[in-house]
């Protein structure tokens, strides 16, 4: 494929301490790409997604968003963003949604999803409270907009988070397990909502366990196993018993 990859990681590394949790992960996503990042606990998916926007600054390697490589600087002896400028920017295009949902439990939800565009972005609030109105129309939360967090399910909650992320206007969505922390009944209205956004195209890397989820919406598949990517393909390809050992296993015990 050609074009400037929406996503670029190259020889990506990370430490904590002398444990090494990625050992030189590399990986393009093109715009409109849907990718499932799958594998057990420990095997550095969360670490890699929290290194594309780095929460996670990489021991070494290198991130580019859209073609701009992250500028990176060693400060007492630890990699960290040389620009917080730039690290500002390139969060704006690539929004996160996160397990537990990170909502503001003293604003209502239309506050919640306002706050970024209006108070970061200065961008005009009757605009701003126009387009978070649709936005929880879109995810099936519109009459709530009046609530606060605490009065809303879990998967209500993990709607709205993405409605917030939405919010942002971003070029990449990262998602980090997000349906993890969900009651079973409630997982599907919010896998209904990431199936929809895949539909329309946006670009979206997605760490879960959700086998199903992974086989029908994504493009590919990455699988990691101690820190590398050990298979990386469509889900055609990949869900065949005998293409990887770790994967068989790891997929057998999902199941």
């Amino acid at each position: 494929m050609t074009g400037t990859p929406a996503v670029s990681l190259r020889d990506i590394r990370k430490k904590f301490g002398h444990f090494e949790v990625l050992k030189g992960v590399s990986f393009d996503a093109r715009e409109g790409d849907v990718i499932s990042i799958l594998g057990s606990s420990g095997s550095g998916k969360s670490t890699m997604l929290r290194c594309i926007n780095m929460l996670e600054a990489p021991t070494s390697g290198v991130v580019s968003i859209n073609g701009e490589a992250i500028a990176m600087k060693t400060r007492y002896g630890v990699s960290c963003p040389a620009n917080p400028r730039q690290i500002d920017r390139i969060r704006s295009e690539v929004a996160t949604v996160f397990q537990s949902f990170n909502l503001w439990s003293h604003m209502t939800i239309l506050q919640n999803i306002i706050e970024a565009p209006v108070y970061v972005q200065k961008r005009p609030k009757g605009e701003c409270i126009a387009e978070a109105e649709a936005l929880l129309e879109k995810v099936g939360v519109v009459d709530k907009r009046g609530a606060y967090p605490s009065e809303l399910s879990g998967g209500q909650q993990q709607r709205v988070a993405i409605a917030r992320a939405l919010a942002q206007k971003p070029k990449v969505l990262l998602f980090d397990e997000p349906t993890s922390a969900l009651d079973p009944e409630l997982v599907g209205e919010v896998l209904t909502v990431m199936r929809g956004l895949a539909n329309e195209g946006r670009t979206m890397l997605v760490v879960t366990h959700e086998m199903g989820f992974a086989r029908e919406v994504s493009d590919r598949i990455l699988f990691l196993h101690k820190g590398q990517i050990e298979v990386d393909g469509r889900p055609d390809e990949i869900f065949t018993k005998g293409v990887n050992a770790h994967f068989d296993q790891f997929t057998s015990r999902v199941h």
